[in-house]
Formats: structure tokens, sequence, C-alpha cells
């Protein structure tokens, strides 16, 4: 049977499940080795301002360990954020067939590259990069990645973007297989009665008629995700039905509070409390600019919910979830009256179907599981393999 060993940052609310439903369905024997424990200890989250753990248990169903991180400012915002030594040896106790690398860009996953190099260890890359947005990639990065990529016997993609991504940098397409961005969609279930009741409990708590209209941002109130310019958008042109929510945290939570409107604040919301935020909604909206929403798995979560999703055109998952006028609406990141558009198109459009915008998100999300997934990353194991001799 392969061993599969699988390198990961920290344990995140999206990949602990999915650890959990392989280890439970499949009989993929694998180990996942951690580079840092966010996420399972309390720490200051410098985005959030608040402290903070996820409220769901993220070690418990699968095989892990945690390699001590030896940097001296630990984290994902710098290449030494992920400093772990001790990670070759640990790898070579457990000696496995193959490994699966989340990402490239810290110092822990060149030890790990190199090592597979001297021991002959092949590879898989799991990544979500695009390039949307983006002016074309220099040459030297080009050349860079070229030669990145070269390393990897297998690559999983989680979308057309993030495919299109990698064969810019030269990987082929036999060596790509889609393993799409997932959430555990047996959590985030409509039909779940204590998700119902919370989220009329939550109704209430907000002072909102049972048929007034809600839009909803969830996530980092930061410049980069432009809850600012969703809010100027929703002022333009107000509508007597239709309330704005914000739930999170973040450096632009007292901008946005300043503002006189009648408009609804939550906090930040962790796993748990999350479905009865998106079931009393009647639109998400993931407004992000630049390149940092490499997919925005709340579009994923949300769509489980059978909420339809207005994004802007450089959130990696647009050209795969939504699409405009059927799952949701697009707009041009950058334009502040394309979002005005689009977010006064969408309400009006619900006021007239929103029946058939849930039934269309739902059917759309459905390919997006962990069993599909899980389908990608078996051929892409598979394939690292040498065929067999011929009888």
């Amino acid at each position: 049977m392969t061993r599969l060993a699988i390198i990961l940052s920290h344990p995140t609310q999206y990949y602990s499940p999915w650890f959990r439903w392989l280890r439970a369905r499949t009989a993929l024997n694998f180990r996942v080795f951690y580079l840092w424990d966010f996420g399972v200890t309390t720490r200051h989250d410098p985005q959030f301002g608040v402290p903070f753990a996820w409220d769901v248990d993220l070690l418990a169903g699968y095989d892990s360990e945690f390699v001590p991180n030896r940097a001296a400012r630990p984290g994902t915002e710098h290449f030494w954020g992920l400093r772990n030594p001790a990670l070759s040896g640990r790898l070579a106790a457990w000696r496995p067939d193959v490994i699966l690398l989340f990402g490239y860009r810290y110092a822990a996953h060149l030890r790990a590259i190199a090592w597979c190099r001297r021991r002959g260890v092949p590879l898989v890359f799991r990544g979500d990069s695009h390039l949307l947005g983006q002016p074309r990639p220099s040459v030297l990065k080009r050349l860079a990645l070229r030669m990145l990529f070269r390393q990897f016997a297998a690559v999983t993609y989680v979308g057309s973007a993030n495919r299109a991504y990698f064969e810019t940098f030269g990987v082929p397409a036999d060596r790509l297989h889609f393993a799409p961005h997932a959430v555990n969609h047996e959590h985030f279930d409509p039909c779940k009665a204590a998700h119902q009741e919370a989220a009329a409990r939550l109704r209430a708590d907000l002072g909102l008629a049972p048929r007034r209209r809600v839009v909803l941002f969830a996530g980092k109130l930061l410049p980069r995700k432009q809850p600012l310019a969703l809010l100027e958008a929703f002022l333009s042109a107000p509508r007597p039905d239709a309330t704005l929510l914000f739930v999170g945290e973040g450096e632009e939570k007292t901008a946005l509070q300043a503002r006189d409107a009648d408009v609804r604040f939550l906090p930040f919301a962790n796993q748990s409390e999350m479905p009865a935020r998106y079931l009393l909604a009647d639109l998400f909206v993931l407004p992000s600019r630049g390149n940092s929403e490499t997919w925005g798995l709340a579009v994923n979560e949300a769509m489980h919910m059978g909420l339809p999703c207005l994004v802007s055109d450089v959130v990696g998952c647009q050209r795969d979830l939504v699409t405009d006028g059927d799952t949701g609406w697009v707009f041009r990141a950058g334009d502040p009256a394309h979002l005005k558009l689009k977010l006064n198109e969408a309400l009006e459009a619900l006021s007239h179907d929103a029946t058939g915008f849930k039934t269309r998100v739902i059917a759309r999300i459905a390919g997006y599981t962990y069993a599909q997934a899980t389908e990608g990353l078996l051929r892409a194991v598979a394939a690292t393999r040498p065929p067999a001799p011929t009888p």
C-alpha cells in the first residue's frame, strides 16, 4: 500500500475534515506533517486583530504530527516563518513512498523538496495560485517556476484559473489532475434544524423582519477584501427591503461603523457559528481585489447553504462557481460603479427568482466535494508510480 506523507503549514478548518474523510472512506495510508500549530492553540491573529483558535477539532480522525517550528517569528507571512530542521528526519522515519506538498514559499518546503530529490521520493504538488488581474509574469519568474514545477511528478489543480497558472509555468497536461477545492458539506447543510433555529434567533436578535433581504460579507475586514467599497455600493442606491450585514474583525471595522447607516455588524464567527450566518442571508458578497483571493472557500460554504454570490472577477473560484446571472453575479475588481450596478442587479433578480438561483447554486456546488477532491488526489498519487510491467 502506498505511504503518503502530507506536508501542510498548519491545521485548517478546510483540510482537516477532508483528511478525516480520507481516513474513513479510503484505504490510503497517510500521515500529515504540520509545520506550525496555528489554529489549534489560541494566538493573536494580526489581520483579525483578536485572539483566535478554531472551535472545531482539527486533529481527530487521522494520523498527524507537529514538526517543531524553530522560526524566530513563526507564521506564513514570510519565507523564514516555517523553519523546521527536524522535518527531514521525521520524513525519513516514516518512510513515505510519495509526498504531497502544499505550497512552496517557505524554507521548510524547499527542505522537503531537496530531501525528496536526494531520496528519489516522488512529489505531488497542491496549490491554488492564479494570474487573474495580474500582468504577465516576468521572464525570470517564468524560468524559476518552470524549474520548480519540474520537481513534481504530479500536480493537482483546484479550478480553471489555477490550471491556467500551472500551464503558464510549463506543467504538461499529463501531470495535471483536477482535485477541486471543497469544504465539509455535511457541516454546511441548510436542512439541519439546528442551523435553521440559530438563524431564526440571529434574525430576531438583529431586529430583522422575516422577509427583509440580507446582503452578507463575512471575513477579515481588510482593504484587499474591499468591505468599504461594498458599503459605498450598498448606500449609493438604498433599498428599503435590504440590510447589509458585516461578520468579522479587522482594521477597517472602525471606518465601517463610523458611517451613519442602517448596517448591522456581528463579531468574528467561528466555524460552528457560520452556517447560521449564511442561512440568515440572501446574497453573499466577496469583493476582493488584487491576487490575494486565490480561491475563496467562503463561496463554497455559502453555496452549500444555497446562497448565490456576488464576487469580483479576480476571485479564484469565479470562473468555476459563479456564473453571472446564473449562480451569482460578477463585477470588475476596482470598478465601484460596476460593483454598484451588479449589487442592484442581484437584489432585483432575487426579488423575482430567489428559488431558481438557489436551485442552480446547489446544483453547481455539488461537484465540489471531498469525494471529487479525493478522486483527483488518488489519480495524482497513482501517476507517480511506474507503470506495471507488461505480461
